[in-house]
């Protein structure tokens, strides 16, 4: 490591707001909050800045084109086919990829990723365990078929499609067999070091990782995907989003991701600066517990919530640029989303939907995170619910104790966010379209929803193997939903960055791990 970049590192890892020097022309300085932070290993890492980090340091089988994310790309497989049993995948690896290490990529370091995945148990495991798998048959379920071909087996009644975006989720990197096992401790298969390290295959390695304060990434110049553009990338944990704007607007970072409307809009017009609002799969709703009362189980009252969300002014207004109005519930950009927006704010229409109701004097508590963009919509949500003559008493708290009372169902209302947990669109039919008996945390679970049609309809959509049929299985639900449900699903969230205007080929998609540094040049 050139001294230049161990003294930028200490430089940037000071809280002090003094001058810093220019940004170095081989290294792309970014300014955003690390504080999340809990695991670099794929096994593990299912927080946004660990999440975000995983296209640069590790490869999947077959990952989502940037463009265009719903078309599957071979990554480090070079092409796959379905078995005859329709539970079953080969794939043929790449020639000649290999991991940062010097390592091949092969057909082991496959069924070692994926076992260990489901061996560890952590978090983001529960992805690949939807195949059916567990500690007991994984190691069955995966097999070497020769010395560049795998064989991914399943038992579970899901599609092949399905099973391929699973496969192009983070938790799915491929993982060098070798250089984990020689940090072994104690059986843990290298989680411990992977933890701060990596071993992957993808355009950076971890160089350096000091909690709360710094990631450095240096350039895989062998890696599969190509040599990347800048030799470094430095991720600075800046917690405060004016001293993120700050840092951008002055030079002395090259990007300052997730900022708030107001320091987005404060960019408008200042030279050297790029404002770039993102599309992410991040939704915003309110949520009715349908066993609180028998008003929060009206359908009526339902319908008559849909006419008081106050779409275009919270999302153009209030919100100005932070999210776009959005009703239903795939976002933008997954397979078989749709774009319709039938309801809009109208007091009038929802007064006279809950007086044929028979519903009078209506009043709820609104449950509600105290931090930003949260309160601001639940503020607007009562002012505009007011104007029906449906009051809203807010109860605001700290997000643990929101979580805590919407787990033990003690609340009538919550306006709060869902983002999908991988890129397919079960992972939001199957949330908000399925209740299953065994006592899911599903959204529909949480606001008492009983829903058995919906849910078969939802199992079903994920066993379909033809894309085309499985998008319209998905546009019906979302309709069924759309029209009645516990819900009012009112927006979908922009991430807000600010580039410098010297920088060329970024790339950001609407999943958090859909961050491309490695075309970046300035």
């Amino acid at each position: 490591m050139k001294k230049t970049l161990i003294g930028l590192a200490l430089a940037m890892m000071t809280t002090s707001m003094a001058a810093f020097s220019a940004t170095p022309p081989d290294t792309l300085v970014v300014a955003q909050s690390l504080d999340d932070a809990i695991s670099f290993d794929p096994a593990q890492g299912f927080e946004l800045s660990t999440v975000q980090s995983f296209n640069s340091l590790y490869q999947r089988l077959l990952q989502s084109d940037p463009s265009n994310p719903v078309d599957l790309r071979p990554t480090l497989a070079s092409s796959w086919k379905a078995g005859a049993d329709n539970r079953s995948l080969v794939f043929t690896l790449c020639d000649g990829a290999k991991f940062a290490s010097g390592n091949p990529v092969r057909p082991e370091d496959v069924i070692f990723s994926l076992s260990r995945v489901v061996k560890l148990n952590l978090e983001p495991s529960f992805i690949l365990t939807q195949l059916g798998w567990n500690a007991k048959n994984v190691d069955s379920e995966l097999t070497k078929v020769s010395d560049n071909q795998v064989a991914i087996h399943w038992t579970a009644d899901v599609s092949p499609s399905f099973v391929l975006s699973l496969l192009s989720a983070p938790v799915a990197s491929i993982v060098d067999e070798k250089e984990a096992d020689s940090h072994q401790v104690q059986g843990d298969l290298g989680h411990q070091w992977l933890n701060t390290h990596s071993a992957g295959s993808g355009p950076y390695q971890i160089r350096r990782y000091v909690p709360h304060e710094v990631l450095l990434m240096t350039a895989n110049p062998d890696s599969p995907a190509g040599a990347p553009k800048l030799k470094n990338v430095l991720i600075k944990n800046v917690p405060e989003v004016a001293t993120r704007l700050l840092l951008v607007e002055q030079g002395d970072a090259d990007i300052a991701r997730n900022l708030g409307s107001d320091q987005f809009s404060a960019l408008k017009n200042k030279p050297g600066v790029k404002p770039v609002a993102v599309p992410i799969a991040s939704l915003y709703y309110l949520l009715f517990n349908v066993k609180s009362s028998p008003v929060m189980a009206n359908p009526a009252f339902w319908e008559a919530a849909r006419y008081l969300f106050d779409y275009n002014g919270i999302a153009n207004d209030l919100l100005r640029g932070q999210f776009s109005v959005h009703q239903t519930f795939l976002p933008d950009g997954y397979l078989g989303a749709l774009k319709d927006t039938p309801y809009t704010y109208n007091p009038e229409k929802a007064k006279a939907i809950l007086a044929k109701a028979g519903l009078k004097n209506v009043s709820f508590n609104l449950i509600v995170n105290n931090q930003p963009p949260y309160l601001d919509i639940a503020q607007a949500l009562q002012a505009s619910f007011a104007k029906a003559g449906v009051k809203v008493t807010l109860i605001p708290g700290i997000s643990s104790e929101i979580t805590a009372k919407i787990s033990s169902h003690k609340f009538d209302a919550t306006v709060t966010s869902w983002g999908p947990d991988y890129f397919d669109p079960n992972s939001n039919a199957a949330a908000f379209a399925s209740n299953p008996e065994n006592g899911s945390s599903t959204l529909a679970a949480r606001a008492g929803w009983d829903i058995p049609a919906l849910t078969a309809e939802t199992k079903q959509a994920v066993g379909e193997s033809d894309n085309q049929q499985r998008a319209a299985m998905y546009q019906k639900l979302q309709r069924q939903v759309l029209k009645s449900s516990p819900y009012v699903i009112g927006l979908q969230a922009r991430q807000l960055i600010a580039l410098r205007d010297n920088l060329k080929g970024y790339q950001q998609g609407m999943n958090p791990d859909m961050v491309f540094y490695n075309q970046v040049t300035k």
